[in-house]
């Protein structure tokens, strides 16, 4: 039987973490020390009591050469959180029974690996944040709950951000690539980004890769195709928050996340009177 009195021991911080595990399904050890501790044996020692008031539940990530344990929502979790996303898999899916039958379906999801790469871009940015004041992650949504949000786009991104530094607020969609789909199939993603522009923000869209090479090819695949989103590249591995950006439009340039250009839209879509040409995008992707 679960303990409630065990509440009165989370802090500011573990309600953190158990937001975003109910949000974000999972995260690594490396991820939550880097986002929300000093050190790593400082996440590990207060994970361990979280662990033991099962807040979260844990199990090892066979994935990688260090096996560090991941971290899902255990009982104590889903009880503080209990809207949480249940199925990386099937967002209709029907709740889990408990805790544990939402972590076996994480544990066994195809999207693991994808998960924990996507997450690992917002992960650095709240990182980076932590050491400046003047930067902030003030929106963080996965993928289903972006999805819900912009419905009427049919877009389906892998996850929503607003980034604040430099005096700018950069709103942005991520598309974590990690080189398993033709560059066909990527580019047919821009569509339900071009409906949403018509009526609401024009966020970049940040296509993260895995190398030069894919980039590369993207960009050359973009070059003179106009987009009414903006569209940004980058490379897995380099920081987020940097010079890590080169925009479809103008390639010359690597920009910083909050120098990339964003627009959070008309207040009324009824009012907007902006109309954009065609973008080209249907004979890019035939």
């Amino acid at each position: 039987m679960l303990r409630l009195d065990r509440l009165r021991h989370l802090t500011v911080r573990d309600h953190t973490l158990l937001s975003w595990l109910a949000e974000h399904y999972v995260l690594s050890t490396d991820q939550i020390a880097a986002a929300l501790f000093p050190s790593r044996r400082a996440a590990r020692l207060r994970l361990a009591v979280l662990h033991g008031l099962e807040a979260v539940s844990r199990f090892v990530d066979v994935t990688t050469g260090d096996r560090q344990y991941l971290y899902t929502l255990g009982p104590l979790g889903a009880v503080v959180y209990p809207t949480q996303f249940n199925d990386p898999n099937r967002p209709d899916a029907r709740a889990p029974r408990s805790s544990i039958d939402r972590t076996e379906r994480i544990i066994g999801s195809r999207k693991l690996a994808h998960l924990l790469g996507t997450n690992q871009l917002f992960i650095d940015l709240a990182a980076y944040a932590r050491t400046d004041d003047n930067a902030a992650l003030a929106r963080w949504w996965s993928e289903q709950h972006t999805t819900a949000v912009y419905a009427r786009s049919g877009i389906q991104p892998d996850g929503h951000g607003v980034w604040i530094a430099g005096g700018r607020e950069v709103g942005f969609f991520v598309e974590h690539d990690r080189g398993t789909e033709n560059l066909g199939t990527v580019l047919k993603k821009l569509r339900g980004y071009e409906q949403l522009a018509a009526y609401g923000p024009r966020y970049p869209v940040l296509l993260r890769v895995p190398g030069r090479r894919r980039e590369r090819h993207l960009l050359d695949a973009l070059a003179g195709v106009p987009t009414a989103m903006p569209v940004a590249t980058g490379i897995h591995g380099e920081h987020p928050a940097g010079p890590a950006w080169t925009l479809a439009a103008d390639p010359g340039l690597r920009r910083w996340l909050h120098e990339l250009p964003s627009d959070h839209g008309p207040d009324n879509p009824a009012t907007n009177p902006h109309r954009f040409p065609d973008d080209g995008l249907d004979d890019l992707i035939e």
